[in-house]
């Protein structure tokens, strides 16, 4: 499957009083092709899902919007809340004329997905947790902070000055909510409203999210499967962005296949 890059370009929403940055893909190839909207992880922004979302420009409609207080969107004193954020999400859906979408999220945008499955049920389409975290049997700092220690040698070089620049974005009172945040959501007893065909993907090297927890993520969603990418860490989406792409249009587009051949048979 040949990939090329899209072009992607920087747009403003108001949303509730707040102005959301996104990167937005232009010149789709199909008018009609699904939306795809892909969501960051704990603390960065949208800066880090370039590579995937330049990979997916051409074929889907692309969305990477930056949450309040996070990346290039405005900086609200008060830190959102998960509810907060998968409420923010859809409002941003609302203004951005969105009914429906394929969700893909790194990390801590999987939570956010699965809080927005269990309350905008109806808006997703289908999922794409890409190291789901957290991991229920490593639920604490320390623990966390030891297995992000080892995945860092496994990242692109050209990260680190990406994250750090999001993390002084969004500043230290900021930065240490939202780790909290992460660390406090019980991720396994929303999985089962996942009711979306969902595909789980874990790099073969990541030291977050084992190979264990991600077999048990795939055990609790309704409809999903695991694929694992030889040699990745734990943000595909930066440092094997082109082998993350490749999965998640074969699994949009195998899924789409599958609707079109239901919905023929009914009729």
């Amino acid at each position: 499957m040949n990939l090329r890059k899209g072009r992607l370009e920087s747009q403003y929403t108001n949303v509730n009083g707040l102005w959301m940055h996104s990167r937005v893909s232009v010149d789709v190839l199909l008018q009609d092709a699904p939306v795809v909207i892909l969501v960051h992880g704990v603390v960065v922004s949208s800066r880090y899902m370039i590579p995937t979302a330049e990979l997916l420009a051409p074929y889907y409609h692309v969305y990477a919007p930056d949450f309040p207080g996070y990346g290039e969107s405005d900086k609200p004193k008060h830190v959102l809340e998960l509810p907060e954020l998968a409420d923010t999400l859809c409002r941003w859906m609302d203004a951005m004329g969105i009914e429906r979408a394929t969700m893909l999220g790194n990390s801590f945008g999987c939570q956010i997905i699965a809080e927005f499955a269990v309350r905008y049920g109806d808006r997703l389409e289908r999922a794409v947790l890409q190291g789901p975290t957290i991991d229920r049997h490593a639920r604490n700092l320390p623990q966390q902070l030891w297995r992000f220690m080892l995945n860092a040698p496994l990242e692109d070089p050209s990260q680190t000055p990406i994250q750090i620049y999001d993390y002084w974005l969004a500043g230290l009172p900021r930065f240490a909510r939202t780790v909290q945040m992460a660390l406090t959501d019980p991720i396994e007893t929303k999985l089962p409203y996942v009711r979306v065909p969902t595909l789980v993907v874990r790099g073969k090297e990541d030291p977050v999210v084992s190979q264990e927890w991600a077999q048990e993520v795939v055990n609790l969603l309704p409809d999903a499967r695991l694929v694992v990418i030889p040699g990745g860490g734990h943000t595909l989406n930066y440092s094997k962005p082109l082998e993350l792409s490749r999965v998640t249009r074969a699994f949009i587009d195998a899924t789409e296949q599958k609707e079109k051949f239901n919905a023929n048979t009914l009729v």
